[in-house]
Formats: structure tokens, sequence, C-alpha cells
């Protein structure tokens, strides 16, 4: 049987951090889906339909990595999918704590999917995505964060 994992979030943008946590994980899953879903409660910076096709080019050369936009509950998408385990990167104590409820939660509505966390490496852990889309808001150089070109990809929110 394939361990499938999803790897869910709204990665806006992808950042070496993700693509770090991704790389990793293929040693312990047989296939990946980084899983794009919609929080309703951010608002994007970079369009959902671009942020898939960058991501797919980055890892164009690694047959066990899938991308794929869902919408509802990661839980839900995970069955969809065939995944019994969820991919998530761990920053500081302050992720854990977040995670960890989210990954309760998931487990009470699919009893089957379990939560593996991976601890980021130390030199990606300062930056997130937010800060990303800050310095990149204000016209800063975001490209050592990130794992793609950014000037191709348009911004879906620039304010």
């Amino acid at each position: 049987m394939k361990r499938i994992a999803i790897f869910p979030g709204s990665f806006d943008p992808f950042t070496n951090g993700h693509y770090d946590v991704v790389q990793r994980g293929c040693e312990l899953f047989d296939k990946i889906i980084i899983a794009i879903g919609n929080n309703s409660s951010k608002s994007r910076y970079f369009a959902v339909p671009e942020m898939v096709t960058i991501i797919e080019g980055v890892f164009k050369d690694n047959p066990q990595v899938w991308v794929q936009a869902y919408k509802g509950l990661t839980a839900d998408f995970a069955k969809e999918v065939g995944a019994k385990f969820l991919l998530r990167g761990l920053r500081n104590t302050t992720d854990f704590e977040y995670e960890n409820t989210i990954a309760q939660a998931n487990r009470h509505v699919n009893p089957e999917l379990e939560t593996v966390f991976l601890i980021t490496s130390p030199n990606l852990a300062a930056i997130n995505s937010s800060i990303i889309r800050e310095i990149h808001r204000f016209g800063g150089n975001v490209q050592d964060f990130i794992p793609f070109n950014l000037s191709s990809l348009p911004v879906n929110n620039p304010e």
C-alpha cells in the first residue's frame, strides 16, 4: 500500500521552508500532494491557479510530488485522494500549539488520518509567507526565501 501524504496550506507564497519540508517528506512517503486550500479567514496575495503552476514547476522533476487546489475540509480532501497522512512543518512552539489543535480536529473528522510533524530546518525557521508578502509588497527582494522566480508571478491583491 502506498504511503500518501498531503501537505496542506495556503502557500501564499510557497517558501523555501515549505520546499524543505516536502523534500524531506519524500524520504518518508511514496507520494506527497501539496494541497492548496482556501483559508476563508485570509485574503490571498497570489492567486491559487498561478501558485499551483509555480509549485508544479518547482517539482517538475520529482514524480513523487503532486500539486492540487482544494476546497472544504482538509480531512475530507485526504479521504478523497486516499491520503492517510498529513505532513506539517513546525518552526516553533507557537506553531506546535496551533498545529496540534488542527491535528486533533482533523483526526475527529477523519479517524484514519495521522499528522506527521517535521521540525523546520534551523536556517529556514525565521521566515514565513506573511513576512515574504510584506517585503514584496513594499518592493523588497524576496528571492532568497522562495524556490522560484517571483518576477513572473502576478500579484492578486497588492494592497
